[in-house]
């Protein structure tokens, strides 16, 4: 099937859009693009299309006759994508279109993430923007930029720019629930610096380790799955080799964007050549131990190794050993629970990123957490776990979690209609994942009003990301049914 098959889908205006932006390229950090692209959608409407000096992008339509004195509603969603890929396929992310394909009652990607967190939300504005049918109060519909890397967009979000007090945000990946908070975040940056060691032992040979095939995902709504952080089962493998067999690190690459779980790690390192064949047993071992104790969890999990050039220097070995030792004994996954909301996460740790140059390593982590001072706490424990093992650390990209509003009429608005139209009850959650909601409520004076719905997306920010067909429709004809009774 070729791309332009999602066309055909209904409803068609909304996949109409989400097509067109699977055609910009819009990795965080690259938004001049599709920011053009919304700006222009909204002049030719002829509605009021302002930017903000930060960049988000806002669309104002009027209300309709009869919804003149409704209080005006907020629409919003980020135009940025998280860029992934699977490391055996040719795709830029700065330059190529994502190639989607209808797979059974999915929409997917080949190879790549879909862009579907949060294309869709963004599809679903436009196509409420472009319908002079539907019955409405005034719409703000606001398109933030780079919110997946630090939430610039939100963060920078001009005040005064919006006027409304009810906001509906289309972020959530779960269709028939309704989302009342979300966890904040900080970011951990985390630096080893050193002189490399030209000195290799005469005799040693070389190797480059490759573990791939995990699932990844995405580091705040699937932290709980349990799927496998490539960071942490390749640092296993190292404290091994390195104690026992005498390897040295050469270089390490490991994961890629810090709010995805790392799916790829990727070592160089020597060994004497006596014990070659030794080390290749030991990565089959490793690659079985893998695999049974993700057993029902992961199921593509590869652990190789291949022979390649001597590379020019090593790792000091202090450096090595304080690196596996701090890897090893660092947190990852979930660290909390909700009380209030049982198996829902309050706070966790993704160990994304490991990645060494000739003159340091850079490890990042993001920490989440529905409690501020629960994220703290942990943030004071990496600073003195990394600290304790000589590197330098910082922490940045701070923003708040969204509290839930126990007293929302939106909330009780939306779940009545959810309720007469499908004869079955929202769920009302709170998720783990990180929303620009409290972002945004903090850039505005006024009190906002806020709950969050989408349709369902499975794997997002790895390339087995793919949105639920039937979700999409359903979704949108909710959203026009909440609008449309908002007088």
């Amino acid at each position: 099937m070729s791309t332009s098959e999602i066309l055909n889908l209904t409803p068609e205006n909304v996949w109409k859009y989400f097509y067109e932006l699977t055609k910009i390229p819009r990795p965080t950090g690259q938004m001049e693009e599709v920011t053009k692209y919304v700006i222009d959608f909204g002049k030719s409407l002829n509605l009021e299309t302002i930017q903000d000096k930060t960049g988000n992008v806002l669309i104002k339509k009027p209300a309709t006759k009869g919804y003149e004195a409704a209080k005006t509603v907020i629409l919003q969603s980020h135009l940025d994508m998280v860029p992934q890929k699977n490391s055996d396929v040719v795709h830029d992310f700065s330059q190529d279109a994502i190639k989607t394909y209808i797979d059974g009652n999915m929409v997917k990607a080949r190879s790549t993430t879909l862009g579907a967190d949060n294309g869709v939300g963004c599809a679903m504005m436009m196509a409420v923007l472009a319908d002079n049918s539907l019955e409405h109060p005034s719409i703000e519909a606001l398109f933030t930029i780079d919110e997946e890397v630090g939430m610039d967009g939100a963060n920078g979000l001009e005040k005064g720019f919006l006027t409304g007090s009810k906001m509906i945000n289309l972020d959530t990946e779960e269709e028939g629930e309704l989302c009342i908070g979300c966890a904040g975040g900080r970011d951990a940056n985390i630096t080893f610096d050193f002189q490399s060691d030209n000195i290799i032992d005469e005799g040693d040979i070389a190797y480059k380790v490759i573990l791939k095939g995990l699932k990844g995902g995405h580091s705040g709504v699937q932290i709980h799955l349990g799927h496998a952080n490539a960071n942490k089962l390749m640092n296993r493998f190292l404290k091994e080799v390195v104690s026992n067999y005498e390897a040295r690190i050469s270089s390490i690459d490991g994961g890629s964007l810090r709010n995805a779980i790392p799916r790829e790690s990727f070592v160089i390192l020597s060994i004497p050549e006596q014990l070659s064949e030794d080390l290749i047993d030991l990565v089959d071992e490793y690659e079985q131990l893998f695999r049974d104790d993700f057993l029902g969890i992961e199921n593509g999990i590869s652990f190789k190794a291949e022979r390649i050039d001597m590379p020019k220097s090593l790792l000091p070995v202090e450096i090595q050993d304080d690196l596996i030792n701090a890897v090893e004994a660092c947190s990852n996954g979930v660290i909390s629970y909700l009380a209030d909301f049982p198996g829902v996460v309050e706070s966790s740790l993704n160990l994304a990123l490991v990645k060494s140059t000739e003159t340091n390593i850079e490890i990042k982590l993001l920490i989440r957490s529905s409690s501020e001072s629960r994220k703290d706490w942990i943030c004071s424990s990496v600073e003195s776990l990394f600290s304790l093992a000589g590197a330098k650390v910082e922490f940045g990209g701070d923003y708040p979690g969204w509290q839930p509003n126990a007293n929302s009429e939106l909330l009780d608005h939306m779940s009545k209609i959810y309720l007469d139209k499908y004869d079955e009850r929202p769920t009302v959650m709170v998720i783990h994942a990180g929303l620009e909601c409290g972002i945004i409520q903090s850039n505005v004076e006024q009190k906002l009003d806020i709950v969050s719905f989408g349709p369902t997306i499975t794997g997002a920010h790895s390339p087995d990301e793919a949105v639920e067909i039937e979700s999409v429709g359903k979704s949108y004809d909710y959203l026009i049914s909440v609008l449309e009774n908002l007088k």
